[in-house]
């Protein structure tokens, strides 16, 4: 018996190992290019064209001449578009949340007329593909002047269809009736229900909607790049597209462009990551107040 429990033990694990040399894979097919990234950001021109080991560092590593010349470059453009990304994903992140929480809390939470009809419409939102939208919402900013401001950025990304269903699905299963009806009992009214228990019970959902709709907005290329003209205004990923143009071009003078073009794309990466380490936290708190309850 013990040698039979013994050798099913010793089998087990190799059922899994097909998925556990694709899930290698995976692994290996996303870091390479990140691997990429942090390797050429440290070349200079020749380090880059010279043709030498691309998944390797040159015999000269030289990031922090490169940080300096990405943001002195152009009268240190670049860290203006670092700034206007932050302010664009901080606005666009905590406005496009505020408004699924309470969108998604009342769909989840309340009965009213046309319900049925206004989550039928949202769920069709979420088949149009986001580019599709950017001509419309260009011609109707145009026609209210909004264009070439920092609004016609802003405003497009307050709208999250996906965040109001996350919520409403959130808010349905993980906040039950019984307790808002008992915080109503006690003489509570709906905002300090919703704030003091459904809000708390739906944390781990919020900071699943804001870290997706900071990131949409950091990352966000297409709408930018159509609403906007002044390239101070630039978020990170519309201006390294111009520096690319530019360098493809071959119009950037003495200065090499790709380079910090790559070393950009590096940095541009960093506050996601941070984002994402700092956020992680609440979701397993999260997780653990829903196993608690």
């Amino acid at each position: 018996m013990t040698g039979s429990s013994g050798a099913g033990a010793r089998r087990r694990p190799q059922r899994h190992l097909p998925l556990q040399i694709f899930l290698g894979f995976l692994v290996v097919y996303f870091l390479v290019p990140f691997w990429w990234v942090i390797v050429n950001s440290s070349k200079d021109a020749p380090g880059l064209f010279g043709g030498g080991n691309t998944l390797w560092f040159a015999e000269q590593v030289d990031y922090f001449g490169n940080l300096e010349r990405l943001f002195t470059y152009d009268g240190g453009i670049y860290g203006r578009w670092i700034l206007n990304s932050t302010l664009y994903a901080l606005a666009g992140g905590i406005g496009a949340t505020i408004l699924a929480v309470m969108a998604g809390y009342g769909f989840a939470k309340y009965r009213f007329a046309g319900r049925r009809f206004g989550f039928s419409i949202l769920l069709g939102a979420l088949m149009v593909p986001a580019t599709a939208l950017v001509i419309p919402t260009f011609m109707m900013f145009s026609g209210l002047g909004l264009t070439n401001t920092i609004w016609a950025v802003i405003l497009p990304s307050l709208l999250n269809p996906f965040g109001v269903y996350l919520m409403h699905v959130y808010a349905r299963d993980a906040v039950p009736d019984e307790i808002l009806d008992a915080a109503r009992v006690d003489g509570a009214g709906e905002m300090r229900t919703f704030l003091t228990v459904a809000f708390p019970l739906m944390r781990p959902a919020v900071v699943t909607v804001l870290l997706l709709s900071a990131v949409a907005s950091w990352n966000n290329y297409f709408l930018p790049l159509a609403m906007l003209s002044d390239n101070r205004l630039f978020p990170v990923t519309v201006g390294l597209g111009l520096w690319q143009g530019i360098a493809s071009a071959n119009n950037s003078g003495s200065t090499s462009l790709w380079s910090l073009i790559i070393l950009g794309a590096l940095v541009s990466v960093i506050p996601l990551i941070i984002a994402f380490f700092t956020l992680q936290r609440h979701w397993r708190g999260g997780l653990s107040v829903g196993g608690l309850r």
